[in-house]
């Protein structure tokens, strides 16, 4: 794909609404005063809609929102929550497993546990509430704004990133910036591009500062096209 440098800080941004989302989506995030979300796509699944990665004592684990099957074709918005699993137990469970020890988790942890003692019916919905919250803890206010129906092509200035960011977590497959390595909780090997949590947890009022390090530089930036 053609590479290109950002001309303008006033560009906006347009990408789908990710789950707990990993450290390359709030690197991309904090380049735009405006950002879009997509709010009329349809969901796919294996993608970060619903899930996110995150680092505990033995490995990588995955932490997946289950979603009704009789909903997965309709409009994202309109995409409910599989309820009848205890996902919300298992997640923060999980969360408080890998990061219960981690520095900054006793000052974050009370921002996110009612998320997950609170009945959501749709997908959309949940992720819109964390991702306030995640942007709050980082200090960064970009407007967030829903799109209100579903356009293919985009009007000029806006760089469309939507299912740009997808799993495995490969370099090659990062889109706004690398991720410099931080302490994380676990290990001696660095593990890139997990949720934005562990970033948190692990580096408290210096996440920010760590994303916006990781920004590619201007000669090898985002692999995408600004229309």
């Amino acid at each position: 794909m053609e590479k290109y440098q950002l001309e303008s800080s006033s560009a906006s941004l347009l990408i789908e609404l990710h789950y707990l989302p990993c450290f390359d989506y709030m690197t991309g995030l904090l380049q735009f005063e405006r950002v879009w979300l997509e709010a009329n796509e349809h969901y796919q699944k294996q993608s970060y809609r619903n899930r996110c990665y995150v680092l505990t004592a033995n490995k990588v684990d995955t932490l997946t929102v289950p979603v009704q099957k009789g909903t997965r074709h309709q409009p994202i918005r309109d995409l409910r929550i599989d309820n009848d699993q205890r996902w919300q137990a298992h997640h923060w469970r999980c969360l408080q497993g890998a990061y219960g020890k981690a520095p900054f988790f006793e000052y974050y942890a009370p921002e996110l546990e009612p998320v997950y003692r609170k009945s959501w019916t749709y997908l959309f919905e949940l992720n819109q509430e964390l991702l306030t919250i995640c942007l709050r803890l980082l200090g960064a206010a970009p407007s967030i704004n829903l799109t209100d129906c579903y356009r293919k092509e985009v009007s000029p200035g806006i760089f469309d990133a939507r299912s740009a960011i997808n799993p495995p977590n490969e370099a090659e497959s990062y889109v706004f910036g690398r991720s410099v390595p931080y302490q994380q909780n676990f290990g001696q090997e660095f593990v890139p591009n997990l949720s934005v949590l562990d970033l948190l947890f692990c580096q408290g009022p210096m996440a920010r500062e760590v994303l916006t390090l990781s920004l590619f530089d201007p000669g090898e930036q985002i692999n995408k096209t600004l229309r």
